[in-house]
């Protein structure tokens, strides 16, 4: 996620919630694996990963393997979705948190559980993330290690995550927000304090891209960040690496724009900016993703929802419309379960279900961009 380390404000939480009380009634329609490959579009009464298979793409959800024991909760993932993304699971601090000298130094737990419920369902399974600034272990932050070293590190975390996850996670955000507002690189530990290898600008990037090749030649590598969605300095230094590395065989294959919003981004030019930005990546021949979508409100009244549910449309629309876009996906999918409320104090109501499980004027908005 971003900067401002909103996801890692819901990782401190998650694992201290316990089991939610069940809401809602079990919805009873399940697509198959298998895409409809005929017209006309599905009725309203289908799901959101019906109409999408219609339009081949997929709609998803970050989703955490603690709430699968709810049953509205796993319900609803394995019903309206056709892809799962773990909201943290497989981040390093999570995935790797002890010392490679310790006899068990990962924790597949969470991944694994996410993985069998994604087959068990017909989801396929996006991985997030291998190399980002935040929720690094302890141990690596604090073991002074020199460049070579850490190196070595990563490396081995790559190789092992990615080839325990081989043919079960189709693509990976392998890195995740390297570049500051204004274009410039990050400083990080595994770019600059000490770095994984000698040389500025994007060699690091292009190294770890190579690794994940390596580990998994069939996956799909993107590169994930937020605030990339208009025409801006951040976006204008993505592209840059994005056409010298398709231009040098460097094992790109997307761009993930994380879009999360609030109202404001409901303008006109802001729209335009988006969608001029998605054809241009589209045009160096790579797939595009929308991959954390949420929008959050200041209070949950009819009309915020109306208009919330108008933005989630457009944004759908754009994707629909960008046939390099193949993905939509919100991070989560209710507000009882959102990252909202704990980082941006007195915002939320950011999902397409409420904190009940009850739809929102933002689902059937998605629900009809995909259909009409």
């Amino acid at each position: 996620m971003f900067q401002h380390t909103p996801k890692v404000e819901f990782v401190r939480s998650v694992w201290r919630r316990a089991t939610v009380p069940v809401f809602l009634c079990v919805i009873a329609l399940q697509s198959g694996a298998a895409s409809p490959q005929s017209e006309p579009i599905p009725p309203a009464t289908v799901t959101l990963r019906q109409a999408a298979a219609v339009r081949k793409i997929n709609i998803g959800a970050a989703a955490a393997s603690p709430y699968l024991t709810d049953a509205d909760y796993a319900t609803i993932l394995r019903t309206e979705f056709s892809q799962l993304q773990a909201e943290n699971e497989m981040k390093f601090g999570v995935i790797h948190p002890r010392s490679d000298a310790d006899p068990n130094p990962y924790d597949f737990r969470g991944a694994d559980a996410l993985v069998s419920f994604a087959q068990s369902h017909n989801m396929v399974v996006r991985g997030h993330t291998l190399v980002w600034h935040n929720q690094v272990s302890s141990w690596v932050k604090e073991g002074k290690y020199s460049a070579p070293q850490l190196a070595k590190i990563l490396h081995d975390h790559i190789e092992t995550v990615m080839r325990r996850y081989a043919s079960k996670v189709y693509a990976w955000d392998v890195v995740n927000e390297a570049f500051n507002d204004d274009g410039t690189m990050r400083h990080t530990i595994w770019f600059d304090q000490p770095g994984i290898i000698a040389g500025a600008g994007t060699q690091y990037i292009e190294q770890v891209f190579r690794w994940a090749h390596e580990a998994d030649p069939s996956a799909k590598l993107f590169y994930n960040d937020y605030d990339a969605e208009e025409m801006n300095k951040k976006s204008d230094a993505i592209y840059a690496m994005a056409k010298d590395f398709k231009k040098r065989g460097v094992p790109l294959d997307g761009i993930g724009f994380q879009a999360h919003v609030s109202l404001k981004f409901d303008d006109p030019a802001k729209l335009a900016s988006f969608a001029a930005n998605l054809e241009r990546f589209a045009k160096l021949g790579l797939e595009l993703h929308i991959t954390e979508l949420d929008i959050r409100l200041i209070d949950s009244n009819p009309a915020s929802l109306t208009a919330q549910a108008k933005l989630y449309g457009e944004v759908t629309t754009l994707c629909v419309q960008q046939p390099a876009c193949k993905l939509v996906q919100t991070w989560g999918f209710t507000d009882k379960h959102s990252w909202i409320p704990g980082f941006y104090k007195g915002q939320g109501w950011a999902l397409l279900w409420d904190d009940k499980y009850q739809k929102k004027p933002a689902y059937e908005a998605v629900h009809d961009a995909l259909a009409k």
